[in-house]
């Protein structure tokens, strides 16, 4: 299947959806697992493709570690087999192997990685050659660039002989997924510090104790849902395995959809969406929660509403380059992302209504065809390469399904 088409709903939304578990909580979960050698239990571990090809990797004796697409299994699998010393290729698709990954490689190198580039230098692919301690434990790494290098250090930190210390210059972006990894860690009984002012991160040496974790469902995935309620003309919607306290930085889509529009209510199997007025205009720091920013921009758009939006750089350096793939996309349903100061605000908003069905690209991205397809509630809208949400939402369209027509 090349495209799908989904169209406005014939009667008012109301569903209840068991949402997909959080990839992001998975895939720690399985490194940390797997440096307590395999001995924890997992439940709802992620079906997404990433997650999946991390499980299959991690259970892998060949030399040649392929993690496709898969940005955050690159970045942590890179720490989890060189820290092990393990042998490994680590290589990707062509737009992975454009991803930058020289910082972490950096900082493994300082630790006592012997790891050399196949390719450009920065870049996977990727030669896993061994480790030798260095005597070393303290790293200095930047913080605005991407959390997942510091995520991948943190989780092998109690392995090491002394422990490990993160000093963090510039910026901290998409802190609470840092903390969700110090979190997970806590479950398997590892203890850190923190100190956020003067951005050090200290793990001691210890020993993780194998556990049993629950993964949660996906906030990420329910942000497209928060879209769904949102345009739709009338609608109710329940999602399932979500917590009210989550360690997902993404559960922020609840105080950002407030203001377009969505009212949450926690119960006791997740949270209810329902609609209440929305904002005309609003503003937004997406530094901690960047995967959320194609959603709003689609459902702004949609919507008419008017979002400043900061803390979006590192959208440039994901599946695809992410601002450039809105600017390209939003016209086709009536509006812009404008650049107002250079690579750091942002505006969207609705310029004319659209005249025609639009067609969205998604440019091998998921996060392109998911964030798009709420639009669908308002206006038929075909998105093309429907099965990249295979990376993080397999079962996004026939859940879409139970309450509109995707054909």
């Amino acid at each position: 299947m090349q495209a799908v088409t989904v169209y406005p709903p014939l009667a008012p939304i109301q569903a209840k959806i068991q949402l997909a578990a959080s990839k992001s909580e998975s895939n720690r979960a399985l490194i940390i697992n797997a440096l307590s050698n395999f001995g924890g239990q997992l439940s709802n571990v992620s079906a997404a493709r990433d997650t999946q090809t991390m499980l299959r990797l991690l259970q892998s004796s060949e030399t040649v570690a392929d993690v496709l697409d898969a940005g955050t299994t690159m970045r942590f699998l890179t720490a989890y087999f060189a820290v092990t010393g393990q042998n490994k290729t680590m290589t990707g698709t062509p737009r992975m192997c454009e991803r930058p990954i020289g910082i972490l490689v950096d900082a493994l190198r300082t630790l006592g990685a012997d790891i050399t580039y196949l390719g450009k230098d920065g870049y996977p692919p990727t030669q896993l050659n061994g480790f030798t301690y260095s005597g070393e434990n303290k790293v200095r790494i930047r913080g605005d660039v991407s959390s997942q290098y510091i995520s991948a250090l943190l989780m092998v930190g109690p392995t090491l002989p002394e422990g490990i210390t993160l000093e963090l210059t510039g910026e901290v972006g998409s802190r609470p997924y840092i903390e969700m990894t110090l979190q997970q860690m806590v479950a398997f009984g590892a203890t850190f510090e923190a100190d956020w002012e003067q951005k050090i991160i200290r793990v001691p040496a210890q020993k993780y104790t194998p556990t049993h974790y629950q993964v949660e469902s996906d906030w990420s995935g329910a942000s497209y849902w928060y879209s769904v309620v949102a345009l739709a003309e009338q609608a109710e919607v329940e999602l399932l395995g979500l917590k009210e306290n989550s360690l997902q930085g993404d559960s922020a889509i609840v105080d950002i959809m407030r203001q377009m529009g969505v009212e949450s209510t926690f119960t006791a199997q997740g949270v209810l969406l329902t609609k209440i007025p929305a904002q005309e205009a609003f503003a937004w720091d997406f530094t901690d929660c960047p995967d959320l920013a194609q959603t709003v921009a689609a459902c702004a758009v949609a919507k008419g509403i008017t979002v400043t939006m900061t803390g979006i750089e590192s959208l440039k350096i994901k599946e695809t380059d992410r601002v450039a793939a809105l600017q390209a996309e939003l016209p086709k349903i009536g509006g812009e992302l404008v650049e107002v100061e250079s690579n750091t605000q942002y505006v969207v908003r609705r310029t004319v209504a659209p005249t025609t069905q639009p067609t969205i690209e998604t440019y091998d991205d998921h996060r392109m065809a998911m964030a798009f397809a709420p639009v669908g509630m308002v206006m038929p809208i075909v998105i093309e390469e429907p099965h990249v949400v295979a990376k993080s939402y397999p079962s996004f369209w026939e859940d879409l399904k139970k309450v509109t027509t995707v054909e």
